[in-house]
């Protein structure tokens, strides 16, 4: 399981439960969040699916089903074209893959934008101050993933967003329809939050994702 921006493993809360009953679960605070660190001055969705690969590797796990939220659900989607061996189904909810308005909702976007043009030259003099930053520019200026390379993702893929979503419809629509094999699920009534908003349907549907063959439909 893969956090997003600025949370930790406390993400999960509702679905660690569900799914440890059946599966081995394996969540970690990405670099730079939470509990885990990171001196580096800038992160990339590319550098974390590298660490979501390695860490695999260090527990002597071959692959893995990968459920990613957010700009964990980018890392998700970026692990399956990276390592495409260490995913042997995927369900990502909430990603996108640029970072402007014809994928964030415009709301959300202004905001951003205030943020980084009132904050861009502003001198940061804690390190809590510039973890915050390094994260904040993340999303501002990344994932930058065309559409093609979707189509390296071989692995049977849950793509999820909500009706109203910080991601557009139509852009979520975009990621399931450049994966072969791919099902789209949106999700009504639903902010961002799927899995916390509707967290006994979304485990339900994961989970049963994870546990049938996947058919084209």
């Amino acid at each position: 399981m893969i956090h997003g921006n600025g949370g930790s493993i406390n993400s999960f809360e509702n679905n660690i439960p569900y799914f440890s009953k059946k599966y081995k679960v394996i969540v970690a605070d990405s670099r730079s969040q939470g509990k885990s660190k990171d001196e580096g001055d800038s992160l990339s969705f590319e550098m974390m699916a590298d660490d979501d690969a390695a860490l695999l590797d260090a527990l002597h796990i071959d692959s893995a089903y990968v459920l990613g939220w957010s700009d964990g659900g980018i890392n998700a989607l970026l692990l399956a074209m990276r390592h495409p061996e260490k995913v042997i189904k995927l369900a990502s909810t909430g990603a996108n893959l640029w970072p402007d308005s014809t994928a964030i909702i415009s709301s959300l976007w202004k905001d951003e934008k205030v943020t980084y043009d009132s904050s861009k030259n502003k001198r940061l003099t804690t390190e809590a101050e510039k973890n915050d930053r390094k994260l904040f520019l993340l999303d501002w200026f990344q994932p930058n993933i065309p559409l093609s390379a979707l189509h390296e993702i071989k692995c049977p893929s849950l793509i999820i967003g909500g009706d109203h979503d910080l991601i557009k419809i139509e852009h979520t629509t975009l990621i399931y329809q450049n994966i072969p094999r791919a099902y789209l699920w949106i999700v009504p009534d639903s902010g961002h939050g799927t899995l916390i908003e509707h967290k006994d349907e979304f485990n339900k549907k994961v989970d049963d994702f994870f546990t049938y063959p996947f058919h084209r439909r």
